[in-house]
């Protein structure tokens, strides 16, 4: 598995994790993740950790939108995008963001890209002035 399905199976993991409280451990036994599984432990389990926050930070860059009013899969996907821009030193800014729209062009609501983009450019760049 490589980095791009480990965000993948993040994303699908998170949306499952709206509707039922499934661990992790379960999940991750259905696939295969090699060298990924620590990868998909850290940010999974660092964005439960972080909601809270990160969807603060998001619903201020959520402009004429409410956050809990966007769609599940596009939340998901703002949250991956914000805590790999936030708390991971390992992912540059720029393929968090790209990962993100990417992510979006695949699951995501029509032209959600071109807003999961700007939100987190917005949020980055914030980031980088403090």
């Amino acid at each position: 598995m490589n980095r791009h399905s480990a965000r993948e199976f993040i994303l699908r993991a998170l949306y499952q994790r709206e509707f039922v409280d499934t661990p992790l451990a379960e999940m991750l036994s259905e696939i295969d993740p090699g060298e990924q599984r620590d990868y998909i432990t850290r940010v999974f389990n660092g964005i439960l950790s972080h909601r809270e926050e990160i969807d603060e930070l998001l619903g201020k860059h959520t402009i004429g939108w409410r956050f809990d009013r966007l769609s599940l899969v596009d939340r998901n996907i703002l949250r991956l995008g914000a805590y790999e821009l936030l708390y991971s030193d390992e992912v540059p800014p720029e393929v968090a963001i790209d990962e993100a729209v990417e992510l979006a062009k695949e699951y995501g609501t029509e032209n959600a890209q071109v807003f999961i983009n700007g939100i987190l450019d917005r949020l980055w760049e914030e980031r980088k002035g403090k």
